[in-house]
């Protein structure tokens, strides 16, 4: 592996079932993660964390606090920001009820997993800080499941602020993965007076870094990175503030990406469509051909 492509072994066996109908392939649960910015002396820096290394699924690789859908982020929710019916429109889906469960997910699995809660008492206002033992109980009881979203956010008089939030990106897991996502990305700026922190359990390690120092960690083969993460890490390079990020994200495209896989002969070739630096043919020895 000349990069930090994440690429499991046994892939290669995975596409060639699924091309021989051995294998069917799962349907791809909903799932939000969120590119969380702050402003460094070199430009934006992006909050990622790395996957515990004993983790069944990309164990290793840097990522973005993230997760899937909750059944209970549908549930009526404080809200302040774009309606849902907007973002409906904006994320491709079917109707404003799925759309508030993707936003949710995103605004959740944030603090869950980094501690930044993207809410406020008002509309206009974002809470300052999240440190504290109550607020770690909640966020507990939230990552238990024990405590639904919409509860937490009555409980605090909070409103959700989706409009400190960016679309991004959409990626489906390929059709031969035993767990598939269907993963809208979003962008989010570090509120003021907020810190980011290690708070999932699922990570041994969180950075703030420059998407250019990280991209070009990947390159190198130093860090280790699924094809979304580093893809949108590299279409954040043009950007100079978070500001200008959030701004951008209004001309994003969210066609969804979907690897596609086909044999030819004994070889095996992947592919994301729009995305031709993660093409990989693999031999019947399973390495590059």
């Amino acid at each position: 592996m000349s990069n930090g492509q994440w690429y499991p072994p046994e892939w290669p066996d995975r596409i060639r079932a699924l091309a021989g109908g051995t294998l069917t392939a799962v349907t791809p649960r909903r799932a939000a993660t969120v590119l969380l910015l702050r402003d460094g002396i070199g430009g934006p820096e992006v909050h990622m964390l790395r996957r515990r290394t004993s983790m069944a699924f990309a164990g290793g690789a840097y990522a973005y606090p993230g997760g899937g859908v909750d059944p209970r982020d549908e549930h009526p929710v404080r809200w302040a920001g774009p309606a849902p019916a907007e973002w409906a429109a904006r994320l491709g889906v079917a109707g404003p009820g799925e759309a508030q469960a993707i936003v949710c997910a995103a605004v959740r699995e944030t603090y869950e997993e980094s501690g930044v809660l993207l809410a406020g008492p008002t509309a206009g206002s974002v809470v300052a800080d999240t440190r504290g033992d109550d607020w770690e109980a909640d966020r507990a009881a939230l990552v238990a499941r024990e405590l639904a979203f919409a509860d937490f956010l009555d409980r605090r008089g909070l409103v959700l602020r989706s409009d400190l939030l960016g679309a991004w990106a959409r990626w489906i897991t390929p059709e031969f993965e035993p767990r598939r996502y269907d993963t809208w990305f979003f962008v989010a700026a570090l509120p003021t007076g907020q810190r980011a922190s290690n708070a999932s359990t699922e990570a041994d390690r969180t950075v703030w870094i420059r998407p250019a120092d990280a991209a070009a960690g990947y390159d190198r083969g130093e860090l280790l990175m699924m094809p979304p993460t580093i893809a949108t890490l590299r279409s954040l390079e043009r950007y100079g503030t978070a500001a200008e990020a959030l701004a951008g994200a209004l001309d994003q495209d969210l066609t969804p990406v979907l690897a596609q896989a086909r044999l030819e002969g004994e070889r095996v070739v992947l592919s994301w469509p729009g995305h031709e630096e993660f093409t990989k043919t693999v031999g019947t020895g399973g390495g590059d051909a």
